[in-house]
């Protein structure tokens, strides 16, 4: 631990502790309720936390764990640049991803809180993906960018307030330079409001418990932390794992980029090291190294003791390493603006070299195909749209002892799906198709996640920006299991329809058809020795064919009574080598 401090009553911690996530989470409805693009409000694509008064984070909400590991590195390229320059009022902004903070769209704001006698107690911290911040694509998605410049109004560490005044200067500036100034603008409202709400509840807090118990307590519930985490990493076995995974090109059109990763497991610590990495690419979907390390931490803490509180003492155990210039640790001036992809990745990367170490505890990957788009033009009437949907997961992969769940939600992006109603009353499309994939499941003894399909037809002229991936390389299955199918975008579905590459910037036309066929989750250990059971239930439900049941399970449905023939299962059943599944 880095300091000495003196062990709090578990009760007044444990007070202390949800009284700090009470305020997160104030903060966080305070968006919800006030915000007015899809991204913010039906996405939830923003997370809020509390930190300390030197900047460390003690207490989350219900939030992204791929922005809480870059909320201390983004509030520290702050505090470098302002030092005691942080007064009462304040509210720093940056969206610097080379001072610490992610991509563009992605604002972090601070404010900090003093007590009476002007002792700064901590920083209230919220970070909003922003539909657009300017640059040469809509919506900041595009991956072929080939400079930070293209993508965008880059502010480095600034005050957005100052002493409780806006800096009314910074605000036209953001106004002036994006495509939908009304939404992003009520969204940059939203979060100040939100940090203004926050202030109110956190000084609630104090007031019940007094300043001395909340700076005090803040360091316990840190190194509390600390210690489960030590702990939970203890019990793990010690040993060392690698694992190789592939983005299926770097943004632009190129060979699949390989993400390398070596994780060490030595007593109460973990190493990642990503050496072996491809070298830092010229499109925008490589990731700054607090980027990479936030995904690290996520798809980590997956692994270990559910109830340790996420804070800057679970950070501590974990040492994170990449090579410079590499595809997860890019310097300046390479474009990160579809670092989310990327992450992603990372996240899956991870968890296969924790799989292979941890055999039984981890499931196969995750499904899904990192789908982004965004849709952006003008009505008839003149005002502009922008539509910005992340779909990126379809549910999980099969793991030790159970099917991967379908459609279910992800570690690293707690990000929700816009519901088509909305979609359809606020922009000018249908979706003519939101359902499951049948037959698209990585096969296994425990089968993967079913894909998802998603099918857009346009009512105006627009552009269309889509950051997608898995084409090459689909989810994998682990110790036997299958991966799940490849996933597909299809211009104007049918006959005289197209495919489409991964990732592109390019004009829809009113009436054009855009579907998105999403992959589903690995599966895990031998299919062949899946319960023949649940194949006749998928099977049932029409999540699977009979035909599929056969090919990829052995199991044999009479087409009639929709029943297993349990004879020609068994013959069908003895042509694989002997099953790893446990």
């Amino acid at each position: 631990m880095n300091r000495s401090v003196e062990a709090m009553d578990p009760l007044t911690r444990e007070l202390l502790y949800k009284g700090l996530v009470g305020v997160a989470e104030d903060m966080m409805v305070t968006v919800i309720r006030t915000s007015r693009s899809t991204i913010v409000k039906n996405s939830l694509d923003f997370s809020a936390c509390i930190c300390d008064a030197d900047g460390n984070l003690v207490a989350q909400g219900l939030a992204l764990p791929g922005h809480l590991g870059s909320t201390m590195p983004a509030l520290k390229g702050c505090l470098d640049h302002f030092g005691d320059d942080i007064a009462p009022g304040d509210i720093l902004l940056s969206n610097d991803p080379y001072a610490g903070a992610q991509h563009l769209n992605d604002l972090f704001m601070f404010k900090p809180v003093y007590d009476a006698a002007g002792e700064r107690l901590g920083f209230l911290s919220l970070v909003v993906h922003h539909t657009d911040m300017g640059g040469r694509a809509p919506g900041g998605q595009a991956t072929d960018s080939t400079e930070i410049y293209q993508e965008g109004l880059r502010i480095p560490p600034s005050k957005f307030h100052c002493g409780g005044r806006p800096n009314v200067t910074l605000y036209r500036l953001i106004e002036a330079n994006v495509r939908v100034p009304d939404q992003v603008m009520a969204d940059v409202r939203a979060q100040v409001a939100a940090l203004e709400t926050g202030e109110r509840h956190f000084r609630q807090v104090v007031e019940d418990l007094g300043p001395a118990t909340v700076r005090h307590g803040m360091m316990e519930l840190i190194d509390h932390a600390e210690r489960m985490t030590r702990a939970s990493i203890s019990a793990l076995p010690d040993g060392e794992a690698e694992f190789t995974e592939w983005n299926d090109d770097c943004g632009l059109p190129s060979e699949p980029v390989k993400i390398r990763v070596t994780i060490t497991v030595a007593g109460d610590t973990i190493a990642v090291d990503y050496a072996g990495t491809d070298a830092q690419t010229s499109g925008s979907i490589n990731a700054n190294i607090e980027w990479t390390a936030s995904c690290t931490y996520a798809a980590i803490r997956t692994a270990l003791d559910p109830s340790i509180p996420t804070n800057a003492g679970f950070y501590r155990p974990v040492r994170i390493s990449a090579p410079q210039r590499s595809f997860v640790h890019t310097e300046h001036p390479a474009p990160v603006g579809s670092r989310g992809q990327v992450g992603y990745r990372v996240r899956s990367a991870v968890l296969g070299a924790l799989a292979l170490h941890l055999k039984g505890r981890v499931p196969a990957c995750i499904g899904g195909s990192d789908y982004c788009f965004a849709m952006s033009g003008r009505r008839q009437d003149g005002r502009p749209f922008l539509c910005v949907e992340t779909h990126v997961v379809t549910g999980h992969g099969g793991g030790p002892d159970r099917d991967g769940q379908d459609a279910g939600p992800y570690c690293l992006a707690n990000a929700a799906n816009v519901p088509v109603e909305v979609l359809e009353s606020e922009f000018p499309l249908i979706v003519e198709e939101y359902g499951f994939l049948p037959g698209s499941e990585g096969p296994g003894c425990f089968r993967g996640a079913l894909g998802i399909v998603r099918q857009y037809r346009f009512l105006a002229d627009s552009v269309l920006t889509v950051r997608s991936d898995r084409q090459h390389v689909q989810p994998w299955g682990l110790f036997g299991g299958s991966s799940s199918t490849r996933p597909r975008l299809l211009l104007n579905p049918g006959a005289a329809g197209r495919e489409l590459p991964s990732k592109f910037v390019q004009p829809f036309s009113e009436d054009q058809v855009l579907r998105v066929e999403m992959a589903g989750g690995g599966g895990y250990g031998n299919p062949f020795e899946r319960d023949p059971g649940a194949v006749l239930d998928d099977v049932r439900q029409e999540k699977i064919g009979i035909a599929h049941a056969e090919a990829a399970y052995g199991v044999v449905v009479d087409p009639v009574a929709v029943e297993v023939d349990r004879p020609a299962t068994a013959r069908c059943r003895r042509r694989p080598a002997k099953s790893t599944c446990p």
